[in-house]
């Protein structure tokens, strides 16, 4: 299906075989990607202000 990804989420070894198991996803709608991406800039910035006062 269009927009869908396989993503493994567990490999081992069984006998000799090797063992996948899969799951199907689908990626974030965009204002996920807007609310994550704030975080991640906060905890950049947080990061920042520790080294320059330390």
């Amino acid at each position: 299906r269009a927009g869908y990804t396989l993503v493994p989420l567990d490999m081992h070894y069984k006998k000799g075989l090797i063992k996948l198991e899969i799951g199907l996803a689908k990626g974030k709608k965009l204002h996920d990607k807007r609310e994550d991406e704030k975080k991640k800039d906060w905890e950049r910035e947080k990061q920042r202000l520790m080294r320059v006062k330390a």
